[in-house]
């Protein structure tokens, strides 16, 4: 993995552009606006009791800067899968009452008729009173980064003709796009044996079940080795304000943060460091300056995990509570894809995750199952 690079080459972070007098200020401006509709609209289709399509906020761009044919095409279809979604949401017992959307611009690059814009997304979701996930957390978030295309016309009209998601790990409970999978932080799919020694190869996780409610097996949360509450406090502070004692490895093809955050989080709470090489399985440290391979990968984490005995598997992502881990493979081809730490465990016995890559804090297992219902979950009793 290596740190974060810039998404395109020559950026200029709210420069005024020249030599193309079409994209001023004010063009920006809505460029960014009508950004904020798209992803607006795509956040109030999860909303309980949201807008019809007669009044969606991208449907009042119709001049200078619009939406494409094509990418209304994309963005109707996009906000059919959401609202499918949102009835899959609520068959597992969670629904939003409000959602709320912002979206800044971060930098552009002009090059004639073409146009490339950074653009930040934050976005809140409020669970709504007397739903399962009600009894957890009142809100749930994220911040998600994204590129969008726009093209002029002869006449100097700009339209949006393409949106991607710029994030190592597509997460965000609004978005539809396929998962990607970064590679740097993950590791070829092994064949190895099912002994956990380091002599055999490396352990293998048994994939978790997604049925709800899970079949009890209850974790004591105080008086132990490690101190759970620790690791909620340090999740809760550095989900979206990065820790600078470590390496930040968010970024188009960084290879993404998500292990790397979680292996802080669970350092917070007293895992112990097991120095040696950087690409042996069985070691695990991680400073400003050096990470292993099982401090920062996905997989490798899981083998220093269960090698090392630090964690128990879990029958069901349910079973999971505060400071315990949930992986993913979203593509089931048996390399993991992405690492998140528990955070919350409502009432009802809905596990709340944050994690890095896109930034998120407290979202439902359940909103994990309905977005994603095919992928292979692993969790962990840390």
């Amino acid at each position: 993995m290596v740190a974060g690079v810039a998404l395109i080459p020559n950026w200029s972070a709210g420069a005024a552009v020249t030599n193309d007098p079409t994209v001023d200020a004010a063009t920006k401006a809505t460029f960014q606006k009508l950004a904020d509709a798209v992803f607006t609209d795509r956040t109030q289709a999860l909303v309980d009791g949201s807008t019809s399509a007669r009044t969606q906020h991208t449907k009042g761009f119709h001049g200078s800067v619009r939406l494409s044919g094509g990418q209304s095409h994309q963005q109707s279809s996009a906000l059919g899968q959401l609202r499918a979604r949102k009835d899959r949401l609520a068959k597992l017992g969670e629904k939003y009452s409000a959602g709320s959307t912002s979206v800044t611009l971060d930098a552009t690059e002009v090059h004639g008729h073409s146009a490339k814009v950074a653009v930040t997304e934050t976005t809140s979701l409020t669970y709504k009173p007397g739903t399962t996930s009600a009894k957890g957390p009142k809100t749930t978030g994220f911040q998600a980064h994204h590129e969008l295309t726009f093209q002029a016309g002869r006449h100097g009209d700009w339209q949006l003709t393409g949106i991607k998601d710029t994030d190592d790990g597509y997460l965000a409970v609004n978005q539809v796009e396929t998962p990607s999978v970064p590679k740097d932080n993950t590791s070829p799919s092994p064949s190895p044996s099912p002994s956990s020694s380091s002599d055999d190869g490396p352990p293998t996780a048994p994939r978790a079940a997604t049925s709800y409610p899970a079949p009890a097996n209850p974790k004591k949360l105080t008086g132990g080795t490690y101190d759970y509450k620790a690791m909620v406090t340090y999740a809760q502070k550095y989900w979206n304000h990065y820790n600078t004692a470590y390496p930040n490895y968010n970024g188009e093809g960084a290879g993404g943060d998500c292990t790397n955050f979680v292996s802080q989080v669970l350092k917070a709470g007293g895992w112990k460091h097991v120095p040696g090489y950087t690409d042996d399985y069985t070691k695990w440290f991680g400073t400003a300056d050096i990470q292993s391979d099982s401090f920062v990968g996905v997989n490798e984490f899981s083998w220093f995990a269960l090698s090392s005995k630090r964690v128990t598997p879990l029958a069901n992502v349910y079973q999971a509570d505060l400071g315990d881990v949930i992986q993913m493979d979203f593509d089931r081809d048996g390399s993991k894809d992405h690492t998140m730490v528990v955070t919350y465990r409502d009432a009802s016995g809905v596990p709340y995750v944050t994690y890095h890559s896109t930034n998120t804090y407290n979202r439902s297992v359940a909103s994990l199952v309905a977005s994603y219902p095919t992928a292979y979950y692993y969790a962990y009793r840390t």
